[in-house]
């Protein structure tokens, strides 16, 4: 209810305390229930809805959030018997101001408990049969598509409607904590997937010293750390949460790296997690669109806020938020930092701009907008080969790589790279 109140996270909300304090069956149910249903909220609120005596009335949110989660279980869960689905949607109702739509909840839910559970075709034929069938809405499946092939279309959707997996990034990747057991990441040497374990009580996890971080998002910064091997002076121009900056930090010890982020809530947090493992981090409140740099960097990496659209599988709400209005207003506001951040290398200083969106107007169409004379684009191709010699990139990561360097810039995509999606590009100053 808070997700569909407002702009609150479903990912920040499930790190809560009270989520936190649950049991890890508990704490897993309760994580399943939230994504599942905001994941298929598309594809349930089709079930429900002809069912109503008239399809087109306004429900409140209590009731329409009851009946999502109940239609959720009902549908693609097996270990809850209907009769206590039901039950317990109808009971949450009871619990709320919305007492008397307790029978048109039950009403619903037991039709849907009598009717079949319909597979996902295996081959759906058009955009918006992918759309419909996995809870994706039509104008976002069909640019995929106009812009990717209809294949990695159905595959960035197949991937959002799974639980994401956790990534951990570790020091030592040859020794896993008690209680954890984990594979090889995708790409990268010290990336690790976890198999299973509860991360959220391993003292390392808590400490940072192992951290949770998506591979993609490691692998921007390690391309953006290879860049520049020498830089002494690095800043991190829209750095919260930190996961990046940390690799920066880690992998360029000579530099002084500067932390700037718009929150200072955020920047706030940043320094609790990360000031006592890397104490050199300067943090900086400051708007990336507007700050006055002077050309004093030798690398400045730049992943501007966007639209997220690589990160729903993690991240499920962002296919109801999201417009095509959305990503045009983000695209102004990604060019302004960017021009902005480029004014702030040194002569030979590389900037790496980066997202975690599929959209080309966030992404190929920013860069071209910002970039100006004395500025040129560098390939990533030299620079993931490089990270390979070194043994960053494992060799199989390597191979799989291939695919995400197209032309001059890195793009993984989810189901095609079991990864979010993240573009980046990597831009010199002469």
């Amino acid at each position: 209810m808070q997700v569909a109140a407002g702009e609150a996270h479903s990912d920040d909300l499930l790190r809560a305390p009270e989520v936190d304090a649950l049991s890890p069956q508990d704490r897993n149910l309760t994580t399943t229930l939230v994504l599942s249903t905001l994941r298929w909220q598309i594809a349930l609120d089709a079930r429900i809805r002809p069912l109503l005596a008239n399809p087109g009335a306004r429900l409140s949110r209590e009731v329409e959030t009851a009946l999502r989660m109940g239609a959720f279980q009902l549908l693609h869960l097996d270990r809850v018997p209907p009769h206590a689905v039901i039950n317990d949607s109808v009971e949450l109702v009871k619990q709320g101001p919305e007492r008397g739509a307790a029978g048109l909840v039950n009403a619903i839910l037991r039709k849907i408990a009598t009717q079949d559970r319909e597979a996902v075709p295996a081959e759906p034929g058009s955009t918006e049969a992918i759309a419909t069938a996995l809870a994706h809405p039509w104008w976002m499946v069909d640019r995929w598509a106009h812009t990717y092939g209809r294949d990695a279309a159905e595959a960035i959707c197949r991937w959002d409607q799974e639980p994401a997996g956790i990534t951990l990034r570790m020091e030592d990747p040859q020794t896993a904590p008690a209680g954890l057991e984990v594979e090889t990441g995708t790409f990268l040497a010290c990336a690790r997937r976890l198999v299973r374990g509860d991360v959220a009580r391993v003292p390392e996890v808590q400490s940072g010293a192992i951290r949770i971080q998506d591979e993609g998002s490691q692998l921007v910064a390690e391309i953006a750390a290879a860049a520049a091997p020498g830089a002494t002076r690095v800043l991190d121009a829209c750095a919260a949460p930190g996961g990046k900056t940390a690799v920066l930090a880690e992998r360029l010890p000579q530099a002084e790296v500067t932390a700037a982020d718009v929150s200072r809530a955020r920047l706030h947090a940043m320094r609790r997690w990360l000031g006592a493992r890397l104490p050199g981090i300067r943090y900086e409140v400051a708007d990336a669109a507007t700050q006055k740099l002077e050309p004093a960097y030798d690398l400045i990496l730049c992943d501007v806020p966007c639209s997220g659209t690589g990160t729903m599988a993690r991240n499920p709400e962002i296919r109801h938020r999201v417009t095509e209005f959305d990503l045009q207003r983000q695209q102004k506001r990604q060019v302004a930092i960017l021009g902005a951040t480029l004014a702030g290398l040194r002569p030979g200083g590389v900037l790496v701009y980066s997202t975690c969106s599929l959209e080309p107007e966030e992404n190929e169409a920013v860069v071209k907008h910002a970039i100006r004379e004395g500025y040129s684009l560098r390939p990533v191709r030299p620079i993931v080969e490089q990270l390979a010699e070194q043994g960053v990139v494992t060799e199989a990561g390597r191979e799989r790589l291939k695919s995400a360097v197209q032309g001059l810039f890195l793009r993984t995509m989810p189901g095609v790279h079991p990864c979010d999606g993240f573009f980046a590009a990597v831009i010199e100053r002469s």
